[in-house]
C-alpha cells in the first residue's frame, strides 16, 4: 500500500463515526489538491510527502468548534500524525508536526517553514468561495446559529454576532482570512473566491431583508 492509500485508510478509520460535512474525507482531499496547486506555482521546491501527510492529518483530531478545547485540536492532530509516522518509521515527523500546528487559525502558531505556509494557505482556501460558504453554513447549523439577521443582514446598525447568524461570519472572520495567505499562488486563487462571496453576501442580504 502506498503512502496516499495508507493516509486514506487512517482518516477513514479515525473518522468512521464522525458526522461533520465540513470536515470529511473530501475536505482533506481538497486541501491536499490545494497544496499541490500552490506548490506547482512556487519557484522553490517543497517536500511533497510532508505536505501530503500534513494535509491528510491536519484535522484528524476534530474537536467541535464550540468546544473549549478547540484551540488544542491542531496540537492533538500533530501528536497523532507523529505517532502514525513513527509507527511506520517515516522521516519528516517534526516538519509535519509543525505544519499541522501552524495551520490553525485560532492557535496562531507562526509558520516557520514553506511547507507550513503552503498547508496553512491550502486549508484557508477552503474557507473561501462557494466551498467556504457551504462549510460556513454547515458549521453554523451544527452550532445552532441562524442564517441571517432579517432586519439588518449586514450589521449596519448592530454588533456582528457570528454565533447567532452565519452570514455575520463573513465579516467577522472569512474576509480577513484572505488577507492572511502567505503565498502568491494562494492569493491568486483566493481573488475569485472572495469576489464570489461578496456577491453572495449582497444577494442574500437583499433577499433576506424584511
Amino acid at each position: 500500500m502506498n503512502l496516499l492509500a495508507e493516509l486514506e485508510v487512517e482518516v477513514a478509520r479515525v473518522w468512521s463515526e464522525q458526522n461533520d460535512g465540513a470536515h470529511d474525507i473530501w475536505h482533506v482531499r481538497r486541501v491536499w489538491a490545494n497544496c499541490q496547486r500552490i506548490a506547482d506555482g512556487l519557484d522553490v521546491t517543497v517536500d511533497r510527502d510532508v505536505l501530503m501527510i500534513a494535509a491528510y492529518l491536519h484535522d484528524i483530531v476534530n474537536v467541535p468548534k464550540d468546544d473549549p478545547c478547540r484551540i488544542e485540536a491542531a496540537a492533538l492532530s500533530a501528536e497523532h500524525a507523529v505517532a502514525w509516522m513513527a509507527a511506520r518509521d517515516l522521516p519528516g515527523q517534526d516538519a509535519v508536526a509543525h505544519a499541522i500546528r501552524a495551520h490553525s487559525y485560532s492557535a496562531a502558531v507562526p509558520c516557520e517553514t514553506l511547507e507550513a505556509q503552503v498547508l496553512q494557505d491550502a486549508d484557508r482556501l477552503e474557507a473561501l468561495g462557494a466551498l467556504g460558504i457551504a462549510r460556513c453554513f454547515n458549521v453554523a447549523g451544527q452550532m445552532g446559529a441562524g442564517l441571517v439577521h432579517g432586519g439588518d443582514p449586514l450589521a449596519a446598525d448592530r454588533d456582528l454576532d457570528d454565533r447567532a447568524y452565519a452570514l455575520d461570519h463573513f465579516q467577522v472572520k472569512l474576509f480577513g482570512v484572505a488577507e492572511t495567505l502567505n503565498t502568491l499562488p494562494a492569493r491568486a486563487m483566493a481573488q475569485d473566491r472572495v469576489a464570489f462571496m461578496r456577491v453572495f453576501q449582497e444577494t442574500l442580504a437583499r433577499e433576506a431583508r424584511v
